[in-house]
């Protein structure tokens, strides 16, 4: 907070100083009661000119305070508002660098939270605080320096029941009090997370009477978080009882009421001097009342503000300091080793949960312990002009050996090069014009179709635009929307599954990279926009770098190599037709594929080219 505030110390400043100013004249109409009091209950004449100069000056201490304070207000909620767009552009900024591993640990509702939630928790702490502090000490500084001028021994008196309150305070924050307020926050970011889940996939289980098991997670996560919230309020209403008492008005005039007729009945102190202690004894807690009201919303703030500093903590893909440029783009996996850290850097889930569209779509390398390797010793090497199709069972090391060409994770062992370089050494910019991906579930932006599809070439002519939306067999589809190509999704229309597929495709046949890394990209396709997505990916064959996750039987009679996995490990290696020759785990594979397009089709695509390879 120290460095987001350094560049605004000039308004930071201006709010305590103000502040201080309009707290201090504030006590102006105070002074000018007891002061008129004790000039007008002084033995002989009264004085009136000296009078009338009390109550001016008060009228005048009213106004200063009124105009000093909600300038320093203003300028405070100004500088909330600039620290806050300033939190939001740095989460901004680190979320879209940081390893996608590193969202597979959080849900969406916890991220939200931290964007939306936390940095709005953090008002009271910059628009708030300063001047409440400001208030609560300088207020009674200047009271008490004015009260012991008048007499020491009721001064003292009349601290008391700040004294009192402040006591109160260590027992608000306990480590128990502490671990309740964690738990708060936990549970609250539960919450927030299965309502996402919730709403998200309702439809799905309702359509199949699931819908009392959709929402026990959320009725769950709202009673913890119930019974949280009842533990902690019963271990603070105590304290905070305490504490409102002792700084309650009848408490601090009983307690001087008390102390001043002890002075007064023995002789020691005159009856009128007991009129300042009345007025600012008030004056004295009112402050420090104020601040205590705001103690939870600083205490939320507080943990906002950690939980904000945790993700901005989160380490960054590593650029390089001298970036190197690729000859050609020829991919190359040399002995490469990856598991998933207990740091967050993967995530020990599989990087299939992860959002966006990059998370899904995975074969659910999940429940993946930290540390535990997913990929042993890959070596592979991928020749320009050529499809690699990857196949194997569930949980083999598909998905996370596809998200290394686009680097959203670093092998922990090994390496991979593009173009005889390691992808380390290249610029993330540079390595997003080389690697474009597109992955089974795809998730559009909120705006135009249009610019969903020029999304990595935002200044592409429309008439590109239109061409490989026919590539994909989508151009006429487009045109019966709406507004056409400007037709915002998630407003004006809703897409299936298949139609965001196309989008995403036709995103990367308008990106021309050289290498397209794809997972099972057609899976929600009809049998016609297969075919035209295959011949649109077929037509810069020669000179384009393809990795796919297979799982059709034409998808893999179409590669040039098939990679087999198992445990992590490539297994069987070679030509569609070679693979089936050796009759091997791949053979196998085919085998039971096969078999089940069989039962499901009949004699289709996939039987023939079967009988083909064979």
């Amino acid at each position: 907070m120290a460095g987001l505030l350094r560049p605004h110390a000039g308004s930071f400043a201006a709010v305590v100083a103000l502040q201080v100013i309009g707290g201090i004249a504030g006590l102006a109409p105070l002074l000018a009661v007891a002061e008129l009091g004790r000039t007008l209950l002084a033995p002989g004449p009264a004085d009136h000119a000296h009078a009338w100069a009390v109550v001016l000056a008060g009228a005048a201490g009213l106004l200063v305070r009124l105009l000093f304070t909600a300038a320093s207000s203003g300028i405070g909620h100004l500088l909330d508002a600039r620290v806050q767009l300033s939190l939001r552009r740095l989460l901004a900024e680190r979320l879209g660098r940081v390893p996608l591993g590193w969202f597979s640990r959080r849900g969406t509702g916890e991220l939200a939270k931290v964007v939306g939630q936390d940095v709005s928790a953090v008002h009271p702490l910059i628009a708030h605080f300063p001047g409440e502090l400001t208030s609560a000490f300088v207020v009674p500084l200047v009271s008490l320096i004015y009260l012991f001028t008048v007499d020491w021994r009721l001064t003292l008196i009349t601290m008391i029941p700040v004294a009192l309150a402040v006591a109160l305070v260590p027992l608000m924050m306990t480590p128990r009090r502490q671990r309740e307020e964690k738990e708060l926050d936990a549970g609250m970011g539960r919450i927030s997370s299965a309502a996402v889940e919730f709403v998200q996939g309702i439809a799905v289980v309702k359509a199949f009477g699931g819908g009392e098991r959709a929402h026990r997670a959320f009725r769950t996560a709202a009673e913890d978080f119930a019974g949280t919230m009842s533990r902690w309020v019963r271990g603070l209403s105590s304290i905070a009882a305490g504490m409102q008492l002792a700084l309650s008005p009848p408490f601090v005039l009983l307690v001087v009421l008390a102390g001043g007729a002890a002075l007064i009945t023995d002789g020691s102190m005159a009856a009128p001097d007991l009129l300042p202690f009345l007025l600012l004894g008030l004056g004295l807690t009112a402050p420090v009342a104020a601040l205590g009201h705001g103690f939870d919303d600083l205490q939320a703030a507080r943990r906002a503000l950690g939980r904000i500093r945790d993700v901005l903590a989160v380490r960054p893909l590593p650029e390089p300091a001298r970036p190197a440029e690729p000859r050609g783009h020829r991919v190359e996996l040399r002995g490469v080793h990856f598991g998933y850290e207990a740091d967050g850097g993967a995530g020990h889930k599989a990087d299939g949960e992860a959002g966006g569209e990059a998370g899904h779509g995975a074969d659910h390398e999940a429940g993946q312990a930290p540390g535990r390797e997913v990929l042993r010793g890959i070596d592979l090497v991928l020749e320009p002009g050529t499809i690699t199709a990857v196949v194997g069972p569930s949980g083999s090391g598909k998905s996370t050996l596809v998200r290394l060409l686009p680097r959203f994770f670093d092998p922990t062992r090994g390496s991979v090069l593009l173009g005889g370089v390691d992808l380390r050494e290249l610029r993330s910019a540079d390595l997003h014009r080389k690697v474009s991906f597109v992955f089974q579930d795809v998730r559009l932006l909120r705006a135009s179709v249009a610019d969903n599809i020029a999304l990595a070439v935002p200044h592409a002519a429309p008439g590109d635009i239109r061409r490989v939306a026919a590539l994909v067999n989508l151009h006429d589809r487009i045109l019966e929307l709406p507004h056409g190509y400007d037709t915002v999704i998630g407003e004006d229309v809703k897409l299936s599954g298949g139609e965001a597929q196309r989008i995403a495709i036709a995103r990367a046949l308008l990106a021309d990279t050289p290498v397209l890394v794809l997972d099972e990209a057609t899976a929600f396709a009809d049998p016609r926009t297969e075919q035209a997505v295959r011949r649109a990916l077929a037509a810069r064959a020669e000179d384009r770098t393809v990795l796919v996750i297979a799982h059709r039987l034409e998808t893999v009679a179409d590669a040039d190599t098939v990679v087999m996995l198992e445990g992590g490990a490539v297994v069987e290696h070679g030509s569609p037709a070679e693979l089936l020759a050796r009759n091997g785990r791949f053979a196998a594979f085919w085998r039971s594929h096969h078999s089940a397009t069989t039962e499901e089709a009949g004699a289709g695509d996939g039987v023939r080219r079967g009988d083909e390879l064979r």
